[in-house]
């Protein structure tokens, strides 16, 4: 099927924390719905079947509850009422967003998922009310080809939203299309862990997701479109991702991801908004990994020198590293009970620094979740503290098989090469208790690559 997203640079209102009105509210939004319209009617001339835009495009972002109030529009939640915005405009009051979103996808016969902010009032006797009588939601909405509200979704992981409730359930959210069946969604944070995301995947057995997102890059592990390639790859999936362009913020990165491709747009320099519009097959069957070139365990060889154990921060956790000296070699590093291996060969020794490091443990900034993590990295120089930094280009080419006894089967491989570009691994897969992944040669230098564990139990 043929695919869309767009990568759009949303225009901001300067004072997001003033209150304004509703008609000033929905001038501000018009403005950006009038691009996703010109973008709407560009895809659908190519042949798009559904087109996904970002998380905040509409009404942008930095509100309080009481600033956002007037961008909201009200959505009903209830599974039983079906309703087209486009074609039944008078049924509920503050719904002009919805109504434009919803004529887009008629007039254009296109599947549309956007992100916008929506209200629904609660009683006094609901315990989860809010004291001001509403809820207030970061919501997905997905509209069919005629236009129709097919399925609403509430993000359920908030990145520091602090004008929006968390939905007193986790939604899982589906919706049907003829050209590749059933989609799910969720939303930017929600990624990284278990609820909704991951359960609605296995519950479902998915194969296509919509993931609207404002994403804020971290090198080297939470780079945008690194890590949406490895939650395609680790699920065996589709993903149509669109993230918000704000260089300035560090937001950039957009896809359309299957497990053996990727079609991205990463632009830190360039401003104005990006359409990526692929046509990608419909997943049926699953892509198996082949365990064939699995590297027999390190082996012990006499009273060799073994390479200095350093620590470094590294995206705010404390990593043990040992650097990655020489043309070639074999090495370990352990943390708690986790134990990574690499071996590794390089044609030509360049004046770059590589480590390997290791973390088992909780993060905690920006979030609390449990990481397990194996990850061969480029430092940011040649000194040991620089191992961690965030790092853009290199120019190493490097052979390896990495892998670790993971306790958790929520392994995402990482694999990003110079210039914030993507690569894919030769094999991956588990062997005897370890998840390894293996590369003969990189397309361009390497940057990062990473077995990033999830253990969401102990989150």
């Amino acid at each position: 099927y043929v695919a869309a997203v767009y990568e759009h640079e949303s225009i901001l209102n300067p004072n997001p924390t003033a209150l304004v009105d509703r008609q000033s509210a929905l001038e501000l939004m018009g403005r950006n719905l009038d691009i996703y319209e010109q973008q709407v009617v560009a895809a659908a001339r190519q042949g798009a079947q559904i087109i996904v835009f970002p998380e905040d495009g509409i009404h942008g972002f930095n509100f309080t509850r009481s600033s956002i109030y007037p961008y909201l529009d009200f959505v009903l939640y209830s599974h039983s009422v079906k309703w087209n915005p486009c074609r039944e405009p008078y049924l509920f009051n503050d719904t002009e967003v919805l109504q434009r979103l919803s004529c887009m996808a008629l007039k254009n016969k296109i599947f549309l998922v956007a992100n916008l902010g929506t209200k629904q009032p609660c009683e006094h006797t609901d315990p989860h009310c809010p004291s001001d009588g509403r809820y207030q939601f970061n919501t997905n909405v997905a509209f069919n080809d005629d236009g129709a509200l097919v399925a609403t979704y509430r993000k359920h992981n908030l990145y520091f939203e602090y004008a929006f409730d968390t939905p007193p359930e986790p939604d899982y959210k589906l919706f049907d299309t003829p050209f590749a069946g059933k989609f799910g969604m969720f939303t930017c944070f929600d990624i990284l862990f278990f609820e909704p995301a991951v359960n609605l995947i296995r519950q479902y057995n998915l194969k296509q997701v919509v993931y609207p997102t404002a994403w804020m890059n971290q090198l080297p592990l939470l780079s945008a479109v690194e890590f949406q390639q490895a939650f395609a790859t680790a699920f065996n999936i589709n993903i149509l991702a669109a993230n918000i362009h704000h260089p300035a913020l560090g937001m950039t990165g957009s896809g359309i991801y299957t497990p053996v491709k990727s079609f991205i747009y990463h632009n830190m320099e360039g401003y104005g908004g990006k359409l990526i519009v692929a046509e990608i097959p419909v997943i049926t069957t699953d892509y198996k990994t082949s365990l064939e070139k699995m590297p027999g365990r390190v082996s012990e060889k006499g009273n060799e020198q073994l390479p200095p154990l350093f620590y470094a921060e590294m995206m705010y956790d404390n990593f043990t590293f040992v650097p990655v000296w020489g043309a070639k070699g074999e090495l370990q590093v352990c943390a708690n009970t986790l134990c990574c291996y690499l071996n590794y060969r390089r044609a030509v020794l360049t004046d770059e620094l590589y480590a390997l490091g290791v973390f088992d443990g909780l993060h905690t900034v920006h979030g609390t979740y449990y990481v397990q993590a194996c990850a061969l990295v480029k430092c940011g120089g040649l000194s040991f503290s620089t191992c961690g930094q965030e790092v853009t280009d290199a120019t190493a080419l490097i052979d390896f098989q990495l892998w670790g006894n993971m306790s958790t089967p929520y392994i995402f491989p990482l694999l990003l090469t110079s210039g914030i570009t993507l690569d894919f691994a030769d094999h991956m897969g588990w062997k005897n208790n370890h998840y390894f992944i293996s590369k003969n040669r990189t397309s361009s230098g390497l940057l990062t690559a990473a077995l990033y564990g999830r253990w969401y139990e102990k989150d």
